[in-house]
């Protein structure tokens, strides 16, 4: 791990235990099904979100990756109630977060970071922040960031919206990314779906004029919705002819584009630019 040692001090195994234990109180367990778990929520969030955050254990390696990489890669975050929420009014820097004036590249939902990972580390140019609220996620893309040597990226873990609208400053965002997001495909479940007429006010709000908006998926009534809602959004406009958008060259294929193509769905790209107000 890049000239780290590779075994921990008594110490360090017991910050990782710590953190590991902190971990779990924090977590709610996961109820039987969606709808018990609506019924049961807490009231500090009026609006449904597009995650169901279950209880799991991370492995050693992760657990390590937490106590060893988080300082480095993990921005710290003021929390309203939710332990994914952004408290209102505690946005950061990105100049004094990298150290530098960039581009910056925001990925949604970026799961184990194959996706930014990889980008990051062809682009060392550019920076790039992962949005995530999966713990073991968010380790294994530190873990591989730093295997890869990259430098250029920072993670954040929190409810996307939350932190497009109140962690970054307006029109800080050069491109954002919304890759296979998931579906939500059963109907009484679509009202969690991230691509909707809010977020697309909240994603114009965080992205510069001239900026780009990239969405992906697998699953056609979403990609549906994800056209309909942004083609009506006030924000943006088309960067793409005809139905849809040619694959972007920059996106990896993950598992969930390799598992679409395996049970025969096709894979819709979309790109909007964000207009002038």
């Amino acid at each position: 791990m890049s000239g780290r040692k590779r075994s921990l001090s008594r110490e360090a195994s017991e910050s990782v235990a710590s953190a590991s234990a902190e971990r779990q109180k924090a977590a709610p367990d996961a109820a039987d099904n969606l709808d018990d778990m609506d019924a049961a929520a807490p009231a500090f969030r009026d609006k449904p979100v597009s995650f169901v955050r279950r209880s799991g254990r991370m492995s050693e390696a992760q657990d390590r990756a937490w106590a060893e990489l988080s300082p480095f890669y993990l921005l710290p975050v003021e929390r309203a109630t939710a332990t994914t929420s952004v408290k209102p009014g505690t946005a950061v820097d990105p100049a004094a977060v990298y150290g530098r004036t960039a581009r910056l590249v925001v990925e949604i939902g970026s799961g184990q970071g194959h996706q930014i990972v990889s980008a990051a580390a062809a682009h060392p140019d550019t920076d790039f922040l992962a949005v995530e609220v999966f713990t073991a996620g968010l380790a294994r893309t530190m873990l591989d960031a730093d295997r890869e040597g990259v430098k250029n990226l920072r993670l954040v873990e929190a409810n996307a919206p939350e932190a497009l609208e109140h962690l970054l400053p307006a029109a800080s965002v050069d491109e954002l990314w919304v890759f296979f997001p998931d579906p939500w495909h059963k109907n009484k479940h679509t009202k969690r779906r991230l691509v909707a007429p809010e977020f697309a006010r909240i994603a114009a709000q965080a992205i510069r004029p001239g900026g780009t908006l990239r969405l992906a998926t697998d699953w056609q009534d979403y990609a549906d919705q994800m056209r309909d809602v942004l083609d009506d959004a006030p924000g943006f406009e088309r960067a793409f002819a005809g139905e849809w958008a040619e694959r972007f060259e920059g996106r990896v294929p993950t598992a969930f584009e390799r598992k679409g193509l395996r049970v025969g769905r096709d894979i819709r790209d979309l790109t909007y630019t964000r207009v002038s107000p």
